[in-house]
């Protein structure tokens, strides 16, 4: 059985820089002595998804156009931050705001996720959200068009499993948190 070792880099530049989109080639050293002189990575700030739940039982959904689906999706609310000068909690309640005009009593931490790791330096911090309640106006940026959703609780997992729900770290943030919360039940 052979054990998994980390690539040597051996050089990185940036490829293309844009203020949307970040492209490095780097050139590894893989554990076997073979170099790839092109392996390119996409360079995406850190994100911060929140399960959001009412006080009567409602999750807090967003449906928007996602250009490189070439869909409108169903999705928990979220975003970008600067892992680097912002706290996780704080920027995740921060986005579920701007998209949806939505505060939350408390937020708690679930996990981190990679989105993908292969080709992409993004991690998605996860959160779960209690008391969420609308307490002002959404403040999309230039590209967003949201409508939120509000789904009951026991709805969510039937609609993951009908296929309404598809973007992956929605769905993985799902589980977590209905896990979670039948923990707390138990």
């Amino acid at each position: 059985m052979t054990t998994p070792q980390p690539w040597k880099i051996l050089s990185s530049e940036t490829a293309y820089q844009h203020r949307w989109y970040n492209l490095r080639r780097d050139t590894v050293q893989l554990p076997n002595g073979l170099v790839l002189d092109d392996y390119f990575v996409s360079v995406r700030p850190a994100g911060a998804l929140v399960f959001p739940v009412t006080e009567d039982g409602q999750v807090i959904f967003v449906r928007q156009y996602k250009h490189a689906a070439g869909k409108i999706l169903l999705e928990l609310p979220g975003g970008m931050f600067d892992a680097e000068t912002e706290d996780p909690s704080e920027a995740a309640a921060r986005e579920f705001y701007e998209e949806t005009g939505y505060s939350v009593d408390a937020i708690s931490p679930i996990g981190i996720l990679y989105d993908n790791p292969t080709k992409d330096t993004s991690q998605v911090h996860l959160f779960i959200a209690h008391g969420a309640k609308l307490t002002g106006a959404p403040e999309w940026d230039i590209t967003e068009c949201v409508e939120v959703v509000p789904i009951p609780l026991a709805q969510v997992l039937p609609k993951i499993m009908a296929g309404e729900i598809q973007v992956s770290c929605s769905v993985s943030l799902c589980f977590m948190a209905l896990q979670r919360l039948q923990e707390h039940v138990s």
